[in-house]
């Protein structure tokens, strides 16, 4: 019995995702009403609430109570914004180590970028970013486009799971990247890397592409992958 609840409960949850993420829904739209999701859905009125309670923890929904038009609740995030203010939380209290991000983001988009050189992706994302960075005028306008940058090379993947928590992971390291940029002054040398990264992909190149990601993070934070004392 206890095995049917999770799996009915996993299932309504996964479906709810689905629907927020896959059918266009945004910011302000609403969910049909509880009793609506369960016949739609062929469950109960409690593994619906249940699953629509974990969201609303998440901050992906808001629940109202009302009748007709306004009953249902309200998609007030993005998940990968939920994420993003959990991964930054877990960073501010230590729980969470800033290497541990890096590196995962290392990995991750190491693969996203043989995987769009791979697959000749469409780039002109990566190029529009790429000129917002060389335009900045500031650490925080030139993390804002470098941000850009990266998250395009995860939806160039192709991989939308991915590319949410490449958001995610950037989003909640915003102030270290500022910090980074600071440090090193001169861009240049980042210029240089993204250029690189760029031509990687362009040219059909996976393994260049994956160099050029790992040569960039550790240009981009030295003290964390040794280069400096």
């Amino acid at each position: 019995m206890t095995v049917k609840k999770t799996r009915t409960f996993e299932d309504v949850l996964a479906q709810i995702e689905r629907r927020i993420i896959d059918d266009g829904l945004t910011v302000g739209d609403r969910l049909p009403a509880e009793r609506q999701l369960a016949e739609q859905l062929g469950v109960g009125r409690s593994s619906v609430r249940e699953a629509l309670r974990v969201l609303e923890t998440l901050g992906v929904l808001s629940s109202q109570v009302g009748r007709g038009p306004d009953a249902g609740a309200i998609l007030t995030s993005r998940p990968d914004t939920a994420l993003t203010d959990l991964l930054r939380l877990h960073l501010g209290l230590a729980t969470l180590e800033l290497r541990e991000v890096i590196e995962t983001r290392l990995m991750l988009e190491r693969w996203s970028a043989a995987r769009a050189a791979a697959t000749r992706a469409d780039t002109s994302a990566l190029v529009d970013a790429l000129a917002g960075m060389e335009a900045a005028a500031s650490a925080e306008e030139f993390v804002e486009h470098d941000t850009a940058f990266h998250c395009a090379i995860a939806d160039a993947s192709g991989n939308r799971l991915i590319a949410a928590i490449m958001r995610s992971l950037r989003d909640s390291m915003r102030r270290y990247a500022v910090e980074a940029v600071e440090r090193l002054g001169d861009p240049s040398l980042l210029h240089a890397d993204h250029h690189h990264i760029l031509t990687a992909i362009r040219s059909g190149d996976p393994d260049e592409a994956t160099r050029a990601v790992a040569d960039h993070l550790s240009h981009a934070y030295p003290a964390l992958f040794g280069d400096t004392p």
